[in-house]
Parts: structure tokens; sequence; C-alpha cells
């Protein structure tokens, strides 16, 4: 479930003492239902186990709704099946606005100089690049490593290519003012299907562009559906942990509270890349990238705080 302060914390089953009621409790009993049945789907072989599991758990959530009280209470009057409707919104709201309301910084500048401004942009867009490019570099490789399709040096295929159209998308996603286009975790359930050429993806943007169309009725998928094929994705994704050298200690250490993630999220991403450091300081260039990762993560922004 939410939470404010970690994002992600446990939640209560427990009906008794009034801190769970059935409508908080019938979702999640949906993803896991859902979760089971992608678990037996993909025992059994079926392909698109993913899929049916999203929607076993979609006619089972709106059937439980049923046995809760007011579940639904106003929900045809937020139906809409005009395919064009999200459009409207979307032209108005986000295209090209970051050519607009994106440079318009005169709410910071009345309180800011213009050397805070620069230093805060500069900051900003070296930090997002980072986070991006981590991001993507971990889903490539846990993906290829998922389809086999690492080379014989463990390292992905056409690397430098993948790089720059992940770039290209998030630039053309930033145009269109959508969230960040990005390589996403969900392709490993792809992957796992069978996905394995350029024919794949190209399939799966023309059935993306149809989808935009479909919105209404997309709308009507519940996030306690979707949730079970993330988990089933981290299901996948927890494969590479078997190639963990967990004999070398200073490899299993960091990579266990990396995995369990034991501390709030600024404490292990200050041992991960002290470990960098450590294991980079060995002769490898790349230190100078690790130091300036922690200068940027720790001093700039404590530097940016005023009194």
């Amino acid at each position: 479930m939410n939470d404010p302060s970690t994002c992600v914390n446990l939640a209560s089953f427990n009906v008794l003492n009034g801190n769970a009621t059935w409508a908080t409790i019938m979702p999640r009993l949906v993803t896991i239902a859902a979760v089971i049945i992608i678990a037996v789907m993909t025992y059994k072989k079926v392909k698109g186990s993913v899929l049916w599991g999203i929607l076993g758990g979609t006619v089972l959530y709106y059937v439980l709704g049923i046995t809760v009280p007011g579940f639904y209470n106003g929900f045809t009057e937020n139906l809409s099946f005009n395919p064009f409707s999200a459009f409207g919104a979307w032209a108005n709201e986000s295209f090209l606005k970051v050519f607009t309301d994106g440079f318009n910084f005169s709410g910071y500048l009345a309180n800011h100089s213009t050397a805070d401004l620069v230093l805060i942009i500069a900051t900003t867009a070296l930090a997002f690049c980072m986070v991006d490019m981590f991001d993507t570099l971990g889903t490539l490789y846990g993906a290829c490593s998922r389809g086999d399709m690492l080379d014989k040096d463990g390292n992905v295929p056409n690397f430098e290519k993948a790089m720059l159209s992940d770039a290209i998308a998030t630039c053309a996603g930033a145009i269109c003012g959508t969230s960040t286009v990005t390589t996403f975790v969900e392709s490993s359930s792809g992957v796992a299907e069978g996905g394995r050429t350029g024919l794949s993806a190209f399939t799966t943007g023309v059935l993306f562009f149809i989808a935009m169309f479909l919105s209404p009725v997309a709308a009507l998928i519940p996030s306690s559906a979707t949730a079970a094929a993330l988990i089933y994705v981290g299901v996948l994704m927890m494969g590479g942990v078997t190639k963990i050298d967990w004999n070398d200690i200073s490899v299993a250490v960091p990579s266990f509270l990396i995995q369990y993630q034991l501390w709030y999220c600024i404490w292990y991403d200050f041992i991960y890349f002290h470990y960098v450091i450590y294991r980079q300081s060995k002769g490898n260039k790349g230190i100078c990238m690790a130091y300036c990762r922690i200068i940027y993560t720790y001093v700039l922004p404590y530097s940016l705080i005023e009194d």
C-alpha cells in the first residue's frame, strides 16, 4: 500500500480492530488472486498469461464490487466512450507546454537571483539525467538477461542504439507533455512471452497507438488488476539475483542491502555509491563519475537550502 515516508508499506487485513474494512481489503484480494492466475497460467505455459491475469482481476474486481456499499454510486456519470475526449484535455494542458509554461521562471526569480536559477536548472537536469540513465541501464540489462539476449561477455547487444532510442523517446515525451517516456520493467513480461526482435517492439508500438483511442475502456481496468502484472515482472527480475557472486563479500553485502532496502532511500543510495567508489578506485577512471555523483547528491542539495 502507499506510504508517505517509504512509498510502499505493508497493508493491514485486520477487520477486528477497525483498521481495515472490506472496501479496502477487497482490491488487495483481487491483486493476490490476479497474481495467482498469472502464476498458474504461466506454469501451464499459457500464452498471454499476464494479460489474462489482468482481465481476470478486472472481472473479479467488479463482481466483488457488488458487495461493497456505494461501490457503483456515480459510476456511469464519469463514464465516457468518446475516443477523442482525452485528446482535447491533452492538447490544451500538456502538448508543447514545455516551450511556454516550462520556461516561465518569473515566480522563482521573484525571490531568487539568476545565479540561483542557473544552478537549480543545472543540478535538476543532471539529477533527472542520471536517474533516467541508470533506470534505463538496469531495465535493459534485466530484460535482456531474462530473455537470454546478453552476449558472451554479459553485455547488452546494440547498447548504444538502445540508449539513443530511449533518449529520443524521453525528449519526445517531454515535448508532448507526458510522463517520462523511457524503458520500463514491464518489457520483461513481453520478453517472457517470447518477444525477441524489433518486430515485437514495432507491433507493440502500433498497438499502443490504437490503444490511445481506447483510453475510455482502459480506464475501466483497476490498478489492483494491473498491480499483479508489476508483481509478476518483479518475480522475473529476481532471476538476475542468481548471477550475483555471493562468495565475494564486497559484492554480496551491498547487493543484499540494495535488494531489500533495509534503510530509507537516501541511505541505500549512500551505501551503493560509496561502494561504487570502492570498486572503481582500483585503477578505473570511472571513479570520477562516482565522485561527481556523490557531490551533486549530497553536497549541492544542502548548499541550496536557505536559512
